[in-house]
């Protein structure tokens, strides 16, 4: 029998990269078997290195709204690569994008561009301790931000017990000012602020999470967190990431209604190129160097290729933003069309629905947030992975990672996958 082509760059790849791959969750570890590796995107479908076409729902986990390789930003990068690849100086996409960005995000009032979701996060923390002159900040259980040291922690016994080191390689004194709390309890935010009274410069979240699978905000939870900090001189931070310009074109905060004074973004603003930012009140921003003595740099930060795929991302959500409304209509046909299978089969298990994003969880209880998604059971969502992955649907390989839909599902599209679901669901319970 001939080894896949896939199978032998795993191997390979080995050799020379720990584990095979460049980012943990790619190599199937949680749903077992072995990565495919991609040769080719295009529209709703991925394309591996033997051939095999596959109808995928992560979209590079979360920027490609209008699916892969869309002619439009295909073509503005291509533009811009004429002119060159990297310049380490600024340039007029970057003002344009900014302005733009400012105009969108309700609480951006200056925003700072970077290379990717984790070092906007990490400067993020290190602009609101600079303005606030604290240390220490509150983040939510089952909340990522990248990988910064600070973010790496696990909670500890009780809401007013400080994280301790989640991964070897980050230090007891790195983690002792990170502040862990339960997303959707304002109980446990008032019990951290009355124990470090006066103490923690900022409090980050994703407003929505997807990196514990997709949970929601519990009614006037995202409400009371704005009141207790606006109280507390904490600055709110939304990690919108995942988010921003996905749910809505001003993101989660848009959706809500709900302004915090700072927001990370990501994925969407590059158009699927590596980028981040960092935005927020101006009188926060004007902390940032130059302007401010809180230092951060990059040399590719505004990286010509990047904006020229972000500003054309943006502007044409911008300018339609009927797309949205195709996009919720995706969404809902999708994860609608599951929970129906699954009810018609007999099977309680919790569908998590916002807009374009949804989670199928095996567990009978809501989910609401981390305690709660780990009650799933992980090898049976090993066994549904696999048996999806058989039927030509790629899923993120992952339990705890919400799903992102694009513009590219057609009619004919969402039906195969609930097809596949169904069959899916009656393989690995018959």
């Amino acid at each position: 029998m001939q080894i896949s082509e896939s199978k032998r760059l795993f191997a390979h790849a080995k050799n020379f990269i720990p584990g095979g791959v460049n980012s943990p969750v790619r190599a199937f570890r949680a749903v077992g078997g072995e990565p495919l590796f991609i040769k080719k995107a295009d529209g709703a479908f991925l394309y591996d290195e033997d051939g095999n076409a596959f109808i995928e729902l992560i979209n590079s986990w979360g920027p490609m709204i209008l699916g892969h390789n869309h002619p439009m930003i295909r073509e503005a990068v291509i533009k811009a690569m004429e002119n060159g690849t990297s310049f380490g100086a600024p340039t007029a996409k970057e003002v344009e994008i900014a302005e733009l960005i400012t105009k969108m995000v309700p609480s951006v009032e200056k925003v700072r561009m970077v290379n990717s979701g984790t070092e906007a996060t990490m400067s993020a923390i290190r602009v609101a301790r600079g303005f606030t002159g604290r240390d220490k900040f509150i983040k939510m259980e089952g909340h990522y931000h990248g990988h910064g040291d600070s973010f790496l922690i696990s909670a500890g016994s009780g809401a007013i017990t400080m994280g301790n080191p989640d991964s070897p390689g980050v230090t007891v004194g790195t983690a002792k000012d990170t502040l862990l709390a339960p997303y959707n309890s304002l109980e446990a935010i008032e019990k951290l602020v009355e124990a470090n009274k006066g103490e923690i410069a900022a409090l980050i979240l994703e407003p929505v999470p997807g990196n514990m699978g997709l949970a929601l905000p519990n009614p006037g939870y995202l409400e009371g967190l704005r009141e207790i900090c606006t109280r507390e001189g904490i600055v709110l931070i939304f990690d919108e990431v995942m988010t921003g310009f996905r749910l809505a074109p001003g993101g989660a905060q848009e959706l809500f209604g709900v302004t915090p004074d700072m927001t990370t973004l990501g994925k969407i603003i590059g158009g699927g190129m590596p980028v981040g930012a960092y935005g927020g009140k101006k009188e926060i921003m004007e902390f940032v160097s130059p302007a401010g003595p809180v230092y951060q740099a990059g040399t590719l930060s505004g990286n010509p290729i990047a904006m020229a795929a972000g500003l054309t991302m943006l502007r044409f959500l911008n300018e339609n933003p009927q797309t949205y409304a195709e996009l919720n209509l995706i969404g809902r046909k999708i994860s609608e069309g599951i929970a129906k299978i699954n009810h018609d089969l007999n099977l309680n298990y919790t569908v998590n629905h916002l807009g374009s994003m949804y989670s199928l969880f095996f567990t009978s209880n809501p989910v609401i947030d981390f305690e709660s998604a780990k009650t799933s059971n992980t090898v049976l969502f090993g066994k549904y992975f696999q048996a999806m992955l058989k039927r030509g649907i790629y899923l993120a390989p992952s339990q705890f990672e919400s799903l992102f839909l694009s513009t590219a599902l057609t009619e004919d599209l969402i039906q195969k996958i609930l097809g596949a679901h169904k069959e899916s669901m009656v393989e690995i319970h018959s």
